[in-house]
Order: structure tokens, then C-alpha cells, then sequence
């Protein structure tokens, strides 16, 4: 008599849990074929680490395609639908490393004042004794010269001697201005000669010698000097200008070569004569650049 369950016995199976191992009952003797249940339970763990590979290769890939759609998505469907032809071509993009460049551009000269003293047809501006020499003194360093006589002529011969009418007359002189100027017992005047051209002033410079002189001016406080004195005369031109100075002691007593303070006080007056004419150009030439 047996006791127990009927219907066939169940199989051990080591990943069920509460199956039972196969004992035999009875007297036949027979014992667990060891080696073919080793070999059963290796074949389920290699097919068991084969479906763990398999599914963590399939996770890898779901993952993968995931964060490629994301990125896609999080461009934009504008930017991703895009087609290649709306892009800028490579000669459109900007280069950083070019030369930026400008139109040419380039300012006028300045004007030349010598220029506008140097023919009658640019030297238009107003002209005469008070306006070449203006006010009543002049002062140059420490020393202040009081204005004294004037005159104006288009007779250049009336206000010059010795050799210089001749001169004047050869270079068709128009226009001869006389100033004189005094300062402690020495007196000096002023000759301007004007021309029509430049070119007329440097000749009479060249052709004066030692024997052309401006005529002293006297007049308005000042004695007349040089009077048959020696006094010492300068010539030099600038533009369309010739000027002259002579230059003495208002007592009437020659000048030497030791009188230093006559040099100085004809030299002063030779070189603000060239100023004005020179400040004569540069108006001009301001006005024209500014009209």
C-alpha cells in the first residue's frame, strides 16, 4: 500500500521554487542522474544571460534613438525641414579676417597767400598807406614808434631819388605808398612800390644799386632828415611789392657804421613791412578758401 498524492510525480525544476527534487520510492535502488540535471541547468543560465544581453542592447537602442529625436526637436521644425539651398552661400558670410575699405576721399590744398600778392588780377583787396600801416604807433619788442607823415601817389617818381625813378619807370611801377615812423631822435620811412606782377618787383629789387633811394618823408612833428645826410637805406621786395627804407637822425648828423640803434630801427620797420604784405595774402587767401 502506498500513501500520498497519485498521478505522475512531479519534475525537480531549481528555478521553481517548491519543486522537489526526484526521490524514488520503492525498492528498485535507482539514484538522480546527477550529471544530466548539471547539464539542464547550465543550458538555462546561458539562455537567461542571453535574453539579459539581448533586452539591455534593445534598452541601449531605445535610449539612443530617443536623445537623437530630442536633439532633432529641439532644433526647431523650421531649422530641421530647412532645405540646404536656403543657406547662405560661403561667399555671402562675412570675412573677419579682410581689410576694411574706405572711399578715397582727400582735402583741397590749402590756398598759397603768396599767391593773392603776387599778381593785380588775385591781389583785389582795398589798399593804401593807413590800411598797410594802421593806428598811430607801432610797437615791436620794447620799443614803440610813433606814426608821423604819410603819402600816396601812381607818380612813383615824385617819392623816390638817385637812380630808383629810373627803375621804378622801367618796371611800370602804378603805385608808390610813403609812412614814416619815429623813435628817439631817429626817423625812418617807408617806401612800397607796387607792380602788376611779381615778376616786375624782383626786377627793380635786382636793378636798385647804392644810389636809389626813397625820399625822407618829413611832416606832421617830424623835421626833415636826410636831407644831405648819410643815412642808411634798405631794398627788398615780396610778392608784387618793392620796399624801400631810409633811415637817419632827425638833428641831421650823419650815421655810421657804429650807430647800431639806426640799423635796428630800419630793420624793424624793413621786416613789419614784409609782415603786412605777407598778413595782406593771408586774408585774402582765408577769404577765398571760406567764399
Amino acid at each position: 500500500m502506498s500513501y500520498g498524492q497519485g498521478g505522475p510525480q512531479s519534475q525537480w525544476d531549481p528555478w521553481k521554487p517548491n519543486s522537489q527534487q526526484p526521490w524514488s520510492s520503492g525498492s528498485d535502488g535507482a539514484s538522480p542522474d546527477w550529471a544530466a540535471l548539471a547539464d539542464a541547468s547550465e543550458k538555462r543560465s546561458k539562455r537567461r544571460r542571453l535574453l539579459f544581453i539581448g533586452g539591455g542592447a534593445l534598452a541601449t537602442i531605445g535610449i539612443g534613438a530617443a536623445v537623437a529625436m530630442a536633439v532633432v526637436s529641439a532644433n526647431g521644425d523650421d531649422e530641421a525641414n530647412r532645405p540646404a539651398s536656403s543657406l547662405p552661400a560661403t561667399a555671402d558670410l562675412p570675412s573677419a579676417s579682410g581689410t576694411p575699405s574706405f572711399a578715397p576721399t582727400s582735402a583741397p590744398p590749402p590756398l598759397d597767400p603768396k599767391e593773392f600778392i603776387s599778381s593785380k588780377a588775385k591781389d583785389t583787396a582795398p589798399n593804401g598807406p593807413d590800411l598797410l600801416f594802421p593806428g598811430t604807433q607801432l610797437t615791436i619788442g620794447s620799443t614803440v614808434y610813433k606814426k608821423a607823415a604819410k603819402a600816396d601817389s601812381t607818380n612813383c617818381a615824385t617819392g623816390v631819388q638817385g637812380t630808383l625813378p629810373k627803375v621804378l619807370a622801367a618796371n611800370d611801377c602804378t603805385r608808390l605808398m610813403r609812412i614814416t615812423y619815429v623813435e628817439d631822435g631817429i626817423a625812418v620811412t617807408v617806401g612800397v612800390a607796387v607792380f602788376d606782377t611779381e615778376a616786375q618787383a624782383l626786377k627793380a629789387k635786382e636793378q636798385a644799386d647804392k644810389s636809389s633811394f626813397v625820399k625822407a618823408l618829413a611832416g606832421n612833428g617830424v623835421k626833415a632828415f636826410c636831407n644831405g645826410a648819410v643815412c642808411r637805406s634798405t631794398t627788398n621786395s615780396h610778392g608784387r611789392y618793392a620796399y624801400f627804407t631810409i633811415t637817419g637822425f632827425t638833428d641831421g648828423k650823419d650815421v655810421t657804421t657804429k650807430d647800431t640803434e639806426v640799423f635796428t630801427v630800419g630793420d624793424d620797420l624793413a621786416e613789419f613791412t614784409f609782415g603786412q604784405i605777407q598778413r595782406r595774402g593771408e586774408a585774402q587767401a582765408s577769404a577765398a578758401a571760406n567764399s
